[in-house]
């Protein structure tokens, strides 16, 4: 715990860095004010995650940045871009358990400290209809990797959100920046309000 609150450690890609919104709007940050609301001192978070990585980048990246100390809540949300090269699922399933270790290490050896995201169904969007794509083979593809995730997430003893179903909403399709791919932060609200009852207990058990 530093002297400004509860130190928060966010890992993952275009969807954690927030791609088209400002800072305050990204989830993370939304997350950690909700909790400050809430009376649970987190700091804003140290944010390592970058538009387009995928999970071996992120891994690279995160020894890039020389994270140090321990942090009292780390989240992780990582795979899209694993999903749309078209890597192998079971690929993810041993970089993503890979990454979930480290994310524990940072959080001082404590799983139950750690919060994963499930991945969103970007073949809803705009930009997945004029890309040409099947979108069903997207989802199904978005499925079988959210569905390893959690895999590794439960073995592991690490908390599990699942926001890809408020991707799905009909609505959804407005809740987008100007590229018609990211989400607005209207839809980062809902992914916040999706993950604040796990990040309370996570911190206030």
């Amino acid at each position: 715990m530093a002297g400004t609150g509860i130190a928060m450690l966010s890992l993952g890609d275009s969807y954690t860095i927030g791609e088209g919104v400002a800072e305050h709007e990204r989830w993370p940050q939304q997350l950690a004010a909700a909790l400050r609301d809430e009376g649970i001192p987190v700091a804003p978070p140290r944010i390592v995650a970058q538009t387009g990585w995928s999970t071996d980048e992120l891994d690279a990246a995160i020894d890039a940045a020389g994270i140090t100390g321990s942090y009292g809540l780390v989240t992780l949300l990582i795979g899209v871009n694993n999903q749309y090269r078209g890597r192998d699922v079971d690929d993810y399933r041993a970089q993503f358990d890979g990454l979930l270790q480290r994310a524990i290490g940072f959080a001082g050896g404590r799983a139950d400290r750690v919060l994963a995201l499930s991945i969103p169904d970007w073949g809803v969007t705009p930009f997945a209809a004029a890309s040409g794509r099947d979108t069903r083979h997207i989802a199904r593809d978005i499925d079988a990797y959210n569905a390893t995730a959690g895999q590794c997430c439960k073995a592991r003893d690490v908390a599990w959100v699942d926001v890809t179903f408020a991707t799905r909403n009909p609505e959804a399709s407005r809740m987008l920046v100007a590229d018609g791919l990211h989400p607005s932060p209207a839809m980062y609200a809902q992914w916040t309000a999706l993950a604040l009852p796990e990040a309370r207990r996570l911190l206030t058990a």
